[in-house]
């Protein structure tokens, strides 16, 4: 987790339009997912194995409204 700590210091010292970019950026990678190793070594289908999170997770996620989200839970501790 050190290192979650030490790139979200990082992103703070970053300018309002460098902080922006880096969100956009990274909503790109979330909703762009990477096959797990596990995923990739088996023959099925990668759409197959998100049915073990059916039920926990909605069918797509937007990463900027999470996030925005999650701020306000945050907020309101």
């Amino acid at each position: 987790m050190s290192n979650y700590q030490e790139i979200l210091h990082q992103a703070q010292t970053l300018t309002s339009d460098e902080q922006k970019l880096l969100l956009k950026d990274l909503a790109t990678l979330v909703s762009q997912g990477e096959p797990s190793e596990e995923v990739q070594n088996t023959t099925e289908s990668p759409r197959l194995n998100l049915n073990r999170w059916r039920g926990f997770l909605p069918q797509r996620v937007d990463a900027l409204k999470f996030q925005l989200k999650l701020r306000q839970e945050w907020d309101a501790d």
